[in-house]
């Protein structure tokens, strides 16, 4: 392997971004072969060199990562909050790479979450060109009438138009509140809480249960899983990368 500038090997490694791993060798974090480094120009070899945080060894990760996570309500989908507020990070910890979430979850949704390090498959699954499905379960305030439920599957005006034919169906009544199935093929920012809005009946909860052809099954609040081989190509399938 050919020599990296040690920040940068922190960086692929999974531990911090670029500039924290900076900080971390100007603060005198970081040594090379039991030698602390606070020289930003350094260049290591990570198959040769014995890289250290903290008295901790560095190594790189292995290959592309792809993970199943069940978000639990109130955590970010980001690696880091200014706010100090759970992220997704914290649920897998750092023993499995840097890894970055594919799309979001509002802070108060829960559900399936995808993360991984394959750049080009999380921007296809993304992008609005492929249309990979997403489905949802909702519970909104009121009963939804048979016109309401053809408005969401029709489209609802929005800021930025009207909303891609969607597949909406009712699940379950209870009280004055009710679950919908949804499916949707884009994913505008807080698109299914102003879809509900729209039309009168407010998002009360809001749990993602697919991404395409993967489905979140039985793995509990804050736990994650790896995707198997299978779920793998029937995901870069969906997403034209088969």
């Amino acid at each position: 392997m050919e020599p990296l500038r040690l920040h940068k090997l922190i960086a692929r490694a999974g531990l911090a971004s670029r500039r924290t791993a900076e900080a971390w060798i100007r603060a005198g974090r970081v040594s090379v072969n039991g030698t602390t480094v606070t020289d930003m120009g350094v260049s290591v070899d990570p198959l040769r060199d014995a890289i250290r945080v903290d008295g901790k060894p560095v190594r790189l990760q292995e290959g592309p990562i792809y993970l199943v996570v069940n978000k639990p309500r109130h955590c970010v989908t980001t690696l880091n909050d200014p706010q100090g507020r759970p992220t997704v990070a914290d649920l897998i910890g750092r023993q499995m790479g840097r890894v970055f979430p594919v799309g979001r979850l509002d802070w108060d949704a829960e559900g399936l979450l995808l993360l991984t390090n394959d750049g080009p498959l999380a921007n296809r699954l993304m992008h609005p060109r492929y249309g990979v499905a997403k489905t949802y379960e909702v519970k909104v305030k009121g009963i939804p009438t048979a016109a309401v439920l053809d408005r969401l599957r029709t489209g609802v005006v929005l800021e930025e138009g009207i909303t891609a034919p969607a597949e909406v169906r009712q699940l379950r009544l209870l009280g004055d509140a009710a679950w919908l199935g949804v499916v949707l093929h884009q994913g505008w920012n807080r698109q299914l809480k102003r879809m509900g809005l729209a039309v009168g009946h407010p998002v009360l909860k809001i749990r993602r249960v697919a991404y395409g052809p993967i489905r979140l099954g039985r793995l509990i609040p804050g736990s994650y899983r790896r995707l198997s081989a299978d779920e793998l190509s029937r995901l870069k399938q969906a997403a034209g990368l088969a």
